[in-house]
C-alpha cells in the first residue's frame, strides 16, 4: 500500500495513542495499546468476526489481505491478536488483584469527522452494550459542557459480540465504557492536551465511585453468553 495509507484512519485511531498516554500518566493508571495497524488485524474484533482482517477499507484495497491464506490468517491471530488480548486480560487481573475489587475499564478510540461526505456532529461519543454503570456518569459529565455535542452509541453501536469490551468486561461483569473522540479534535498535540485536561478529572471522579468497582453481569444485546 502507499505510505500515505498509514496516515489515514483506516490504519489506526488517529490521536488516541497520545491521548491514552497522557491520561495514563496524569491518572497513574496502566494502559494497553495495540502496537500494530488494524490493516494487519483489528485488535478490537473477535476472532470469529468477518471484519477481523479487512480486504477493503473506506475504498482502499489492502493487497496484503486479499488473497490471504489460512496459514497467514492464523499467524496474525497468534502473533498479534492473541498477545494483545492476553495483555488486556493480565492488566485487568493485576488491578483486580491489587485492589480486591472490580477495575473500571475505559476504552479509547477515535472516529472520522465525516463519513461518505456526511459530517458527524458529535465531538465525542460513548459506546456501550447494556451495562450502563460507567456509561451514564460519563455521558452526564461530558454533557455538562454545553459546548460539546456528545453522542450515545453514535456513530457506531457498542454492542458487538466478542469485541474487546464484550470479551473482557461484559461477560465478567466489570464496569466499563468505550469513548470515541472525533479525530480532528485530537489530531495535534494541542488537541490531545485539551482533551486529556478535560477527561482526566472525569475519569478520576468515576474511578472514585465505589459503585463502579463491583462485579455485576448484564445480559448482552447481542444474545446469550456462551456457557464456559
Amino acid at each position: 500500500m502507499p505510505e500515505t495509507a498509514f496516515t489515514r484512519h483506516i490504519a489506526y485511531d488517529i490521536g488516541i495513542e497520545g491521548l491514552c498516554r497522557q491520561l495514563a500518566a496524569r491518572l497513574g493508571v496502566p494502559a494497553v495499546l495495540g502496537g500494530f495497524s488494524r490493516l494487519l488485524i483489528d485488535p478490537n474484533r473477535g476472532e470469529d468476526d468477518p471484519t477481523l482482517i479487512m480486504k477493503i477499507s473506506d475504498g482502499a484495497i489492502i493487497p496484503g489481505n486479499h488473497p490471504i491464506t489460512d496459514e497467514e490468517w492464523n499467524y496474525r491471530i497468534k502473533t498479534f491478536h492473541r498477545p494483545y488480548h492476553r495483555a488486556v486480560e493480565e492488566t485487568i487481573a493485576s488491578v483486580a488483584d491489587a485492589t480486591g475489587k472490580a477495575p473500571l475499564v475505559l476504552s479509547l478510540h477515535s472516529f472520522t469527522p465525516a463519513w461518505k461526505g456526511v459530517p458527524r456532529p458529535w465531538h465525542a461519543s460513548v459506546l456501550w452494550d447494556s451495562d450502563e454503570r460507567a456509561v451514564l456518569p460519563l455521558l452526564a459529565k461530558l454533557g455538562a459542557d454545553t459546548d460539546l455535542v456528545i453522542g450515545d452509541n453514535e456513530p457506531y453501536d457498542g454492542a458487538l459480540k466478542n469485541d474487546t469490551m464484550y470479551r473482557h468486561c461484559m461477560v465478567k461483569g466489570i464496569p466499563h465504557a468505550l469513548l470515541e473522540v472525533r479525530q480532528d479534535l485530537i489530531g495535534d498535540e494541542a488537541g490531545i492536551a485539551e482533551w486529556a485536561e478535560r477527561l482526566a478529572p472525569i475519569f478520576s471522579a468515576m474511578n472514585d465511585d465505589p459503585a463502579l468497582h463491583e462485579y455485576k453481569i448484564y445480559p448482552s444485546r447481542t444474545g446469550a453468553y456462551k456457557e464456559a
